[in-house]
């Protein structure tokens, strides 16, 4: 009996706990399935929480705001959200923000871990309480004015106090102190003056990028010369505090700014002053072999004029590439060309023309508005591109020399009047100067730079051969051509005249008496040169404008031919 019990015993608890088991696999079944779908529409809502600070990472506010729920885009339009952002960036002077480990929702609000990289304040790693609204798949932004930079609280709004530390010194090729100090002196007030520039408050223009930077609102800063070239390096690394309303975010100090060496030579500054004389223009002198501009004087970056016929070193670059015509090429001796119709005539009306060369050395328009026409108006426009027209300059303050895009100059006197330097064609000395060096370097094209033991930096324009081909042109220009007033006794020197009509300079009928030409107290004409020497052999190039002033060979050479003897007496850097 008792085995029998016992047996019976057995069987009933057998029954009972394999009874309960399908009960407990459901019930393990359904808090699994509930946990999938938890987990999941965490994951989803963790992933569209981590998407908005994705896109705000990466300054796509476009797609940060389709994130936001309605309630949101109903108060705050896109452009004033937008603007919210950008502020608060400019404020923090943020470079990059980083996203992190982004956790479960808390209520209405999913963590956001952070990394915000500042200019001026550091690295900031804050968790960001992204307000949220809905669930799952349709879980959307809650907009609050407090999410547009980490660390901020409801209520709070982003503020910020900067200084910056005292200016460091510019200085010369030489090592003379140019300006320093707070009261900016110099051991050169008289090269200072011309090219050290001034300290204001910035301009309108570039406010917004300098309070990015951190600069204080009140902050003094280069607006011209080589102060405004150098200001960020000069200025050095402002600091300051950063706070979330009455909370400090971040703190630090300013760093000052490095003395700059300029690749400025006193002694060619001063002969590029001596050769302005006063009167309104520009000087450049440049190491072709280096790029460093050694003199700037006037307005020899700043300024944009008709550059005349120094542009047809540019022109007759692309003539020879193209085999328009060689050297041995034989034009009529005439005083003007027909280009669409009209007449284009030379300087005064001057008869010139035979072999290219002494067409380029006498700078005949009859000639090289044809040869431009001819070469037509891409190849025109690809060959100035290559010598740096249509290209901003890495110079702050420096203007960009330009030429009309190919289908936008028009027929072929246009084009004709373009390949002599006239029409729309704009340029600085700095750029014909550069220009000038490029022939000096076989072709290469020097990057300007301003300071010392900057590595020379080089862009292909066109082959050797053509260079040089170009160059024995250039020395003909003041052997014998229109550019004799640049002659140095035991120096070759190769150049080019430019005489820049800003209005008809041939007389009229009405003026062959001579007494209207007389009542012209104003020349019409720039007047232009560009050069370097020694020819075969190259250590300085140099470029003059005088606007208004007469013709290229009477005043633009003498005064480039001034700074070309005071190179070669003492040789640039020296």
């Amino acid at each position: 009996m008792e085995a029998g019990a016992r047996t019976g015993d057995a069987e009933r608890r057998w029954r009972l706990v394999h009874r309960g088991v399908p009960a407990l696999v459901a019930l393990a079944l359904v808090a699994f399935v509930l946990g999938l779908l938890v987990g999941g529409a965490g994951r989803g809502e963790r992933a569209t929480a981590r998407q908005f600070a994705t896109y705000w990472a990466a300054g796509d506010y476009g797609r940060m705001y389709e994130l936001l729920d309605d309630g949101s885009k109903a108060r705050i339009a896109f452009q004033d959200f937008a603007a919210a952002y950008r502020a608060a960036a400019q404020t923090a002077t943020l470079r990059s923000l980083t996203v992190g480990k982004v956790d479960d929702r808390i209520g209405d609000a999913i963590p956001v871990h952070l990394t915000a990289v500042t200019r001026a304040f550091g690295t900031i790693h804050a968790v960001l309480e992204l307000p949220v609204s809905g669930e799952g798949d349709q879980l959307r932004i809650m907009w609050r004015e407090h999410i547009v930079f980490p660390g901020l609280r409801s209520g709070e709004q982003l503020t910020r106090q900067t200084t910056l530390a005292p200016r460091a010194a510019l200085r010369a090729r030489d090592g003379s102190l140019l300006a320093g100090g707070e009261d900016r002196t110099s051991e050169a007030p008289d090269i200072a003056a011309e090219i050290a520039g001034r300290l204001d408050l910035a301009p309108p223009e570039e406010a917004g990028s300098l309070r990015a930077l951190g600069y204080p609102p009140d902050a003094k800063v280069g607006v011209s010369g080589l102060e405004r070239v150098f200001e960020r390096e000069l200025a050095g690394q402002p600091g300051g505090t950063l706070s979330a309303g009455g909370r400090m975010l971040a703190r630090t100090q300013p760093r000052p700014g490095t003395d700059v060496r300029t690749t400025i030579d006193p002694k060619l500054e001063r002969a590029a002053i001596a050769a302005l004389a006063g009167r309104y223009g520009g000087v450049a002198a440049m190491d072709p072999r280096t790029g460093e501009l050694l003199a700037l004087a006037g307005v020899a970056f700043s300024a944009l004029q008709p550059p005349g016929s120094t542009f047809k070193i540019v022109t007759l670059t692309g003539v020879l590439e193209a085999h328009v015509a060689t050297a041995r090429t034989s034009f009529p001796v005439t005083d003007a060309a027909m280009l669409s119709g009209v007449r284009l005539e030379n300087a005064n009306g001057e008869y010139c023309g035979g072999t290219l060369v002494d067409a380029f050395a006498h700078s005949c328009n009859s000639v090289f508005a044809p040869l431009g026409a001819q070469l037509g108006a891409k190849r025109l426009v690809d060959v100035a591109q290559r010598y740096g027209f249509n290209r901003a300059v890495a110079i702050p303050g420096a203007a960009a020399s330009t030429i009309p895009p190919a289908d936008q100059i028009g027929d072929e006197l246009a084009v004709g009047s373009s390949a002599i330097g006239q029409g729309l064609v704009q340029a600085t000395t700095l750029q014909m100067t550069v220009v000038a060096a490029t022939i000096a370097m076989d072709g290469r094209r020097p990057v300007p730079t301003l300071r010392v033991g900057t590595r020379p930096r080089f862009v292909r324009v066109t082959r050797p051969r053509v260079a040089r081909a170009v160059a024995r042109m250039m020395r003909a220009v003041v052997a014998y051509g229109t550019g004799t007033a640049a002659a140095i006794a035991g120096a070759d020197v190769a150049g080019k005249t430019g005489t820049a009509e800003l209005a008809n300079t041939v007389p009229t009928e009405a003026q062959d008496d001579g007494e209207a030409v007389q009542q012209q107290d104003v020349p019409e004409t720039d007047a232009w040169f560009v050069a370097f020497a020694p020819s075969k052999r190259p250590r300085i190039a140099v470029g003059a404008l005088f606007p208004e002033a007469g013709a290229g060979g009477d005043v633009a050479a003498p005064a480039v031919r001034g700074v070309l003897a005071a190179a070669l007496q003492h040789g640039p850097g020296e």
